[in-house]
């Protein structure tokens, strides 16, 4: 028995939804896996041979900084570097250096969600899920942010998520303050308690 021509065409648009959606999905988990697939060695290993040569402390908390302020496009081991942070420039160095570094990758991350990330997800699955995003970051936004900042793959996502939804720049820039100051401060309290440990 045929469809009427309404449920027909809904049935269509929620095809289509899913089918952009899952392409949507597919291209942003390739854009954070592939680099690290690629890269992800030879950035250990530069990051290793520049730390073993025990460079002074600026120009450590400047390349730590730095390699997670890329985290969002590089594959980076964010954890390993935090804890790395406090344990050669000690606690509040160490936190410092790895909460800016944090802030600038979440800062990037939301302007690629705003600027590419919104009109692919328009084209791919159309306005109205873009829409249901920005509805659905509203209410949730906040929290997604929260809970999956230490999370690798998922924390690089939310917060591109949080610029396709349009998410209030100043709750964005608040929340991941607050969650990037409190992963910081845990693993530079780590790296300092290992290096303390460690002759």
């Amino acid at each position: 028995m045929a469809l009427p021509p309404t449920e027909s065409r809904a049935s269509v648009r929620t095809g289509n939804a899913l089918a952009g959606w899952a392409g949507f999905c597919g291209l942003l988990l390739a854009a954070i896996l592939v680099p690290f697939f690629l890269f992800g060695e030879r950035v250990e290993a530069a990051a290793s041979a520049f730390l073993s040569a025990r460079p002074p402390d600026w120009q450590v908390a400047l390349v730590l900084g730095g390699l997670l302020a890329v985290d969002i496009v590089l594959p980076v081991p964010s954890s390993l570097v935090s804890t790395a942070a406090g344990g050669l420039l000690g606690f509040w160095l160490g936190t410092a250096a790895s909460w800016t570094g944090m802030m600038v990758s979440c800062l990037v991350g939301y302007q690629l969600g705003a600027r590419a990330g919104a009109p692919a997800l328009r084209r791919m699955a159309g306005e109205a899920e873009r829409a249901r995003v920005a509805r659905m970051a509203a209410r949730h936004g906040r929290w997604f942010l929260l809970i999956f900042r230490a999370v690798p793959v998922l924390a690089e996502i939310s917060i591109v998520f949080a610029g396709v939804s349009r998410m209030r720049r100043r709750e964005f820039l608040l929340v991941s303050a607050i969650s990037n100051l409190g992963i910081s401060a845990i693993y530079a309290a780590l790296g300092g308690s290992a290096a303390s440990v460690i002759p």
